[in-house]
């Protein structure tokens, strides 16, 4: 008996020595952070190559915006631009000098301003953030309402809902912050015509990004509401006899808001890059003015740095929102 068990034990095969093994859940984190980084390079790229393709020489387009004249430039006048930008490098060497810059957090210096771009962009991404908190707040509060109100009723009212969220979804940002100014500022004269410093200054550029976005949530939130409307726990909880908005708003709102969760993260980046239309258009402080501004004065670092930003929060959002479900979900944590 001894000696068949030591058999079977020198036939086993080995355990596999020096080998990594990663759980299906470390797999899929790692392929999302992978995913996260590939997608800022590209941006990143994208940004660095829109300042190179542009016609004319670099450094006399830094030196025109800096000195608001636009002419031509002796190479005396051009040597200080090219050694402080490094432009006189080959592109490659260039290229690894502002990927070098974005890993340590640097987002080149202005050309007009001529001071860093990330100390711009942090003077006015406090307003910015506030728009886009409060945008996020208005559109889930309308889109609740709405839904909870519409969903899983007659006919008629189903079709009422599902055609208002699809009309909202679609209406343009710029055309509604038009509608929104005109009625409720001027018409009304309820808000302030140019955005105020006070909280009422924040309510029409919020709903100009904050209706469409309600609309598109809606849109994913009203088919998981009314398939949770006859789940089984429904059943039971009415049989309790509990009422109809108590279960919608304990019972199904809960299960039916996870498409709106993970649209969430895809809705910050959108608000935050739909911010230059409303801080343009409500003349609000924040970086989509100072994205207009530099567009218009062809300061590119800083055109560059706020696209690498939103591309940034884009990626970081989603990357959150897809981490938390893989810690959440027992159906991937168990995958």
């Amino acid at each position: 008996m001894t000696h068949t068990l030591l058999a079977r034990k020198a036939d086993a095969p080995a355990p596999a020595r020096g080998r990594l093994t990663v759980s299906p859940r470390t797999r899929s984190v790692l392929d999302k952070l992978v995913g996260a980084a590939v997608v800022l390079w590209g941006a990143a790229t994208a940004a660095f190559l829109a300042q190179v393709a542009l016609p004319g020489d670099r450094a006399t387009t830094i030196l025109n915006v800096r000195s608001g004249q636009t002419q031509l430039r002796t190479p005396e006048e051009l040597a200080p631009i090219n050694a402080e930008y490094g432009l006189q490098n080959p592109l490659v060497v260039q290229y690894l000098d502002y990927l070098g810059g974005l890993l340590r957090g640097d987002l080149g210096v202005s050309y007009q301003q001529h001071r860093p771009v990330w100390g711009i962009i942090a003077e006015q991404v406090g307003a910015t953030l506030t728009l886009t908190a409060v945008t996020l707040v208005l559109a889930w509060l309308i889109m609740v309402f709405w839904v909870t109100l519409t969903a899983g009723r007659s006919a008629r009212v189903r079709a009422l809902g599902s055609g208002v969220d699809t009309v909202t979804a679609g209406l343009p940002p710029y055309w509604l912050g038009i509608i929104l100014l005109l009625v409720f500022a001027l018409g009304l004269g309820w808000f302030p015509v140019i955005g105020g410093a006070g909280a009422n200054g924040i309510v029409l550029p919020a709903l100009t990004l904050a209706i469409p976005l309600a609309g598109f949530m809606g849109q994913a939130t009203r088919t998981e509401f009314e398939r949770s409307l006859d789940a089984p726990f429904i059943v039971t909880a009415r049989m309790r006899g509990m009422g109809d908005l108590g279960i919608r708003l304990r019972h199904v709102l809960r299960h039916a808001v996870l498409p709106a969760v993970t649209l969430s993260g895809w809705a910050i980046g959108s608000t935050i890059s739909g911010a230059v239309i409303a801080e343009s258009l409500f003349t609000r402080p924040g970086i989509g003015r100072v994205l207009i501004a530099a567009v218009d004065s062809q300061d590119l670092p800083v055109v560059t740095g706020i696209v690498v930003l939103v591309a940034a929060a884009y990626v970081i959002t989603n990357l959150l929102v897809d981490l938390a479900y893989i810690v959440i979900d027992p159906r991937i944590k168990n995958s």
